[in-house]
């Protein structure tokens, strides 16, 4: 049996297709909404729609919060998807005075309304990679991958490696620092390149062919 990928089920997320996108990807992933379980999982998933106060707030309550940090803090691979990238950071414009998980310095932006650039960006959106992500290793580029979203990862947050996107401004599309991942467009819509990029974290950050 293959390690076990645990994602974490606190109210608010994409959850069943989260699920079944990283079954498709080879993961042995189960659904829990234990914090008591995260010490022995081989991975974290954390998914993440709506609004980053509720989201947040969902999060806290849920009791997921100093878990998922003493676990990441002593280096289970984690990854985040879509508002459960932005959750990584330490605040977002979309909530003020809301902490986030702090585990990347940084403030989530909103994007600038303009013409051509409707917010939110809804539809597809190329990638163009920065280092040697494990995400995203191998891949043909550019890659497509489907967003949706008002808020953004800015560039001055600190990263390894990972992908970047422009949509009136550059912004991470993918990230990885240390055992950090995370992408802000959602795997389980972006076809052929979503379920590459769960095969490679299964791959390359796992560590299981």
């Amino acid at each position: 049996m293959s390690a076990e990928i645990l994602l974490l089920d606190y109210g608010a997320g994409n959850l069943r297709s989260a699920e079944k996108a990283l079954l498709r990807a080879g993961l042995n992933v189960r659904v829990t909404d234990q914090p008591t379980e995260l010490g022995g999982a081989a991975g974290l998933v954390v998914p993440g729609q709506g609004h980053f106060g509720q989201v947040m707030d969902a999060f806290d309550a849920s009791g997921f919060r100093e878990p998922l940090l003493e676990a990441v803090r002593s280096g289970t691979p984690l990854l985040g998807i879509c508002v459960g990238m932005q959750m990584l950071l330490s605040g977002s414009e979309e909530a003020p005075g809301v902490a986030g998980l702090g585990l990347l310095p940084g403030t989530v932006r909103r994007f600038e309304a303009a013409p051509g650039h409707k917010v939110p960006q809804m539809g597809w959106n190329s990638l163009e990679p920065v280092g040697d992500s494990p995400l995203l290793r191998g891949m043909g580029t550019p890659g497509y991958a489907y967003f949706v979203h008002s808020y953004y990862v800015p560039l001055d947050v600190q990263a390894d490696s990972g992908a970047v996107s422009e949509y009136g401004v550059q912004f991470w599309a993918a990230l990885s620092q240390g055992n950090i991942h995370a992408t802000q467009f959602h795997p389980e819509k972006s076809g052929a390149l979503g379920l590459a990029l769960l095969e490679r974290f299964k791959r390359n950050v796992i560590g299981e062919e």
